[in-house]
């Protein structure tokens, strides 16, 4: 039988994300193979946790790439960049939760993603479209935020997946957006 690494990592991680102190083989046991296979791929705890950061830059990475946040209006941008994510949304979540696990290590391919998304808020501040008096780091780990929630929220069947979206941006844009006083 193959096994789907993938599946495994996006079943542990949102295992783990209800259940940190699941066992490897409560993981083994949510993603349907046994205990031998999984310490095959992943020789324990801190590697599958690895495994999962891994997985999931490389998912945001890509979500970066496709959002094309370079392009149009900052919030334009913002509504791709959401899009994108939706399907990393459970793995961000679990590392977003599980930052405590890096004691204080920030990978490089955070930092990347972390300095992407924070330029997005600075343009839109610059463009006179974003609150500028939230600082852009505070935007990107807001946006993290509100990614990881709507991911358990849909997860626990208190929100529609074709809400997603609509939802996160909608809420993190009322609060970002410079208001005109009249």
């Amino acid at each position: 039988m193959t096994v789907d690494r993938e599946q495994v990592l996006r079943t542990a991680a949102a295992l783990l994300t209800r259940r940190p102190t699941a066992t490897m083989d409560e993981v083994a046991r949510a993603a349907g193979i046994g205990r031998a296979t999984l310490h095959r791929h992943f020789a324990g705890r801190e590697v599958l946790v690895r495994a999962l950061e891994q997985l999931c830059i490389q998912k945001l990475e890509a979500a970066l790439e496709t959002a094309r946040l370079d392009e149009g209006e900052a919030d334009e941008a913002l509504r791709r960049l959401v899009a994108s994510v939706e399907p990393a949304a459970g793995l961000l979540g679990f590392l977003f939760t599980e930052s405590q696990l890096f004691e204080g290590e920030v990978s490089a391919g955070w930092e990347r993603m972390d300095a992407r998304i924070a330029a997005l808020f600075r343009r839109g501040q610059e463009e006179g479209a974003f609150r500028i008096d939230l600082s852009p780091a505070w935007l990107t780990d807001a946006l993290y935020g509100l990614v990881s929630s709507g991911a358990w929220a849909i997860h626990d069947g208190r929100v529609a997946p074709k809400d997603f979206q609509h939802m996160i941006v909608e809420l993190l844009l009322g609060g970002v957006r410079r208001s005109v006083k009249r």
